[in-house]
């Protein structure tokens, strides 16, 4: 009967766990990490065509966080992320801050997009199923208060905005009260992204909001038109709704190889297939 020597059974394993440990680093060490961050609204779509990227080559691994546009700008800017997702174009006051005469913003357009407005359903069932853009003023500079004088029910409405930093929030105070740094003291609650909207507003019977139209497909909210324009793809694509808007992904200098693999892949016709496929209107 052979004898097993333990140090020789040991030592084999060791070696045979150094060997797996080296080859899941050089396997990582492989495999650039692409970070991407920014708008909320351009998340579902960043998410969606990382998953597929990641799953259809092994050189480059793409992760993507939320926070806002403001947020990421600034961390693409300060070399936090490789790529910033925005629902605005680039501001002055970031040029200023962040460019040089060597290395400036690059914006691509990477879909179509708009600010839906949202009510209740007990809201839009009393019959607020349109809206014009100074009635709006007014609700978000708390000159209106109650649903009754826009011929809706006799409550107080619920008024729900967002968070500084967001895309959408420049887009809409821009727009609609005149300016991005607008006074809006009618807001009630201010949410950090179109979900949270979305969720506010199914859970109430008295409030307003404004989403991403990726957010607003499934049909389970209600959308009011703007000065008796609906958020379809065609009045988004040739502006006639007032606000509609561009995707961005955004890079400060030419994006690395993997930011660059990424960019290309969501425009090309699978990226934009994904893009149709959950509610973007793609470019």
């Amino acid at each position: 009967m052979a004898i097993v020597d333990p140090m020789r059974v040991e030592s084999k394993l060791l070696i045979l766990l150094l060997i797996l440990f080296f080859v899941s680093v050089s396997g990582e060490a492989g495999e650039q990490k692409v970070a991407v961050s920014g708008s909320s609204t351009v998340m579902p779509l960043a998410e969606l065509s990382a998953e597929e990227f990641n799953l259809l080559q092994d050189n480059y691994h793409v992760s993507v966080t939320s926070g806002g546009t403001g947020v990421g700008i600034v961390d693409a800017a300060e070399g936090r992320s490789d790529i910033a997702m925005a629902s605005r174009e680039i501001q002055l006051v970031e040029r200023q801050r962040y460019e040089t005469s060597t290395k400036k913003f690059i914006e691509v357009p990477i879909g179509f997009d708009a600010i839906c407005l949202v009510v209740s359903p007990d809201v839009y069932d009393s019959g607020v199923t349109t809206i014009t853009k100074d009635e709006l003023k007014q609700i978000y500079a708390g000159d209106i208060t109650n649903w009754e004088e826009l011929g809706g029910p006799n409550t107080e409405i619920f008024v729900i905005g967002r968070k500084p930093g967001s895309g959408t929030r420049d887009t809409f105070d821009e727009t609609i009260m005149g300016s991005k740094e607008a006074e809006t003291p009618g807001i009630t609650i201010e949410a950090a992204d179109s979900s949270e909207v979305k969720t506010a507003i199914q859970g109430s019977d008295n409030a307003i909001g404004y989403v991403g139209y990726s957010y607003v497909m499934k049909g389970d909210t209600k959308v009011v038109s703007l000065d008796g324009i609906q958020p379809t793809v065609e009045n988004i694509k040739n502006g006639t709704y007032a606000l509609a808007r561009k995707l961005y992904l955004i890079t400060l200098g030419e994006p690395k190889p993997g930011a660059k693999a990424f960019i290309d892949y969501i425009l090309s016709a699978a990226g934009q297939k994904i893009a149709t496929e959950n509610g973007f209107i793609p470019i």
